[in-house]
């Protein structure tokens, strides 16, 4: 399944904050967007709290724009919104 994340980088601090109702993620993280880093930064962070492994996890849209695709293997719709606000 797909999620659309929209990225604010060079925040002060690392962030997720889902909104279901809108079908979007938004994310807030400290690294810069050059050479990928932010994109790298938000893998990171969402593969941390959705508690699933790096490969299931790929950015497929969006690389160089704030609004981003991102694929997720393994967990369902409705667990992977349970994860993000279980732990908003």
């Amino acid at each position: 399944m797909r999620i659309l994340v929209t990225v604010t980088p060079r925040s002060q601090t690392n962030e997720v904050t889902p909104d279901p109702g809108e079908r979007v993620v938004r994310v807030r993280v400290t690294a810069p967007p050059a050479d990928g880093k932010a994109n790298e930064a938000v893998l990171a962070l969402l593969r941390k709290r959705l508690g699933i492994r790096a490969g299931a996890l790929r950015l497929v849209g969006g690389a160089s724009s704030r609004r981003k695709w991102i694929e997720v293997d393994g967990i369902t719709e409705a667990e992977l919104w349970r994860r993000l606000i279980a732990r908003s």
